[in-house]
């Protein structure tokens, strides 16, 4: 039998889960995998989190250096968020010679690099599954599973508010405000929503992704990155006629020495397996070169499938700390620089609200033209009284700086009416 002891930062939503499955379960985990994760000292700088968690005051402190320099403790579970003073207990927790288990996107996103660094010097380990996808193993399946696989693209639904909001809009009709409203009611989405509706929350996890597949880790203002609050009823909608849906994808791919890292709204054919991910569930598709095409699906958040990834990651400390205690992560980078989003080639859903009169079509198609994009599909949706109707367009590959100078051209046209709308269309 092997025994690890573990020290845990930060009591939350996901601390408490956490701690809940290794109350509980201790003595199925130890017969399931030999290795016995034992729940030394849980700190949180609110007492009340050790009394609602039954805690007894033996293995709770408010001070988090007393889990840093516990001597029994082997690895230190950082489950605080943010990067201050997260940051520090984890670089601290290396130098006290612990192994670090969190599941800080945010931090990992800026500082990984500097973080594994500090790891490989004091040979200790850091582990994350938690950090993207919730319970999905997809860090274990790429840094292990596939090692033998050359991956050149990932295409994945990873945050889940995004997915239950375009979700509702197109089961029930829905605004995107009505949309968010249900979402925070259920408890979905936070009361601050940004990070999850403007594509900051998948940018962070697309960053870690990316440094597994191509050891480079790419800053996040190089990651493009559109959220889906400008997404309409009326988008959902025409997109459903075409037998298109609309997905908050993330997206990265090789393209020779250079990568591409995107997330943004992307729709997919509806015979697509991504297309059939709906709610809160995430997704995450990639082709190995060895094993062909995989789809890993499950819940990308929430207490019990979080805290499911975090123990998974103590399972395999304590499997690996009496072999080895040197940080694995090292590969070799396959990328030299993130292709500008102005320089993708991709097809696009356009939507203008023009006026209702002969010849606009035309006069909208001879400037699409003129910047060397080719229509491959339109229509004139529903007459109304007013004095504007959509019209919807679907484009050929393009380049996307060429549909940015198009669109300018045809948005300052007075028979346009505010700004076009356009979504990306991906071939996956």
């Amino acid at each position: 039998m092997k025994r690890i002891n573990v020290g845990i930062i930060g009591l939350g939503t996901i601390g408490a889960g956490v701690v809940k499955v290794l109350r509980e379960r201790r003595q199925f985990i130890l017969q399931r995998s030999g290795v016995d994760v034992h729940l030394v000292l849980a700190c949180d700088v609110r007492r009340a989190q050790a009394k609602k968690l039954k805690l007894p005051a033996s293995i709770f402190t408010a001070n988090p250096l007393d889990v840093l320099r516990h001597e029994k403790i082997d690895v230190v579970v950082e489950l605080i968020g943010g990067h201050h003073p997260a940051k520090e207990l984890i670089l601290g927790a290396l130098k006290n010679n612990k192994h670090v288990v969190t599941a800080n996107k945010a931090l990992l996103a800026t500082d990984i690099s500097e973080i594994l660094q500090v790891a490989r010097k004091y040979h200790k380990q850091l582990k994350f599954e938690a950090s993207v996808c919730g319970g999905i193993p997809i860090i274990k399946a790429l840094r292990e599973g596939l090692v033998s696989n050359r991956v050149d693209s990932i295409f994945g639904i990873i945050n889940g508010t995004s997915n239950y909001l375009l979700t509702k809009m197109r089961e029930e009709s829905l605004t995107f405000s009505e949309a968010l409203a249900r979402a925070k009611k259920k408890g979905y989405a936070e009361r601050n929503s940004r990070l999850d509706i403007e594509g900051i929350d998948a940018a962070h996890k697309l960053v870690i992704l990316c440094y597994l597949l191509f050891a480079r880790l790419i800053p996040l203002e190089q990651v493009f990155c559109e959220g889906i609050s400008d997404i309409s009823e009326l988008d959902v909608k025409y997109a459903d006629e075409m037998g298109l849906v609309i997905k908050p994808l993330a997206i990265a791919k090789k393209i020779g020495d250079d990568v591409e890292a995107r997330v943004h709204p992307t729709l997919l054919p509806k015979n697509h397996m991504l297309a059939a991910v709906n709610g809160v569930f995430n997704a995450v598709m990639f082709r190995g070169d060895l094993v062909g095409d995989m789809l890993f699906y499950g819940r990308g958040a929430g207490q019990l499938p979080t805290a499911s990834a975090v123990v998974s990651d103590l399972v395999d400390l304590g499997r690996e700390v009496q072999d080895d205690n040197s940080c694995k992560l090292v590969s070799i980078p396959r990328v030299k620089k993130v292709r500008r989003m102005q320089d993708i080639v991709s097809r696009y859903y356009l939507r203008f609200l023009a006026i209702d009169k002969p010849g606009i079509l035309a006069k909208i198609s001879g400037i699409l033209g003129k910047h060397r994009i080719g229509i491959a599909q339109v229509g004139q949706k529903e007459r109304r009284r007013a004095k504007f109707v959509p019209v919807v367009m679907i484009t050929h590959h393009s380049r996307e700086k060429d549909l940015w100078e198009a669109l300018a051209d045809i948005d300052r046209l007075a028979i346009v009416k505010g700004r076009t709308v356009k979504i990306r269309m991906e071939d996956i």
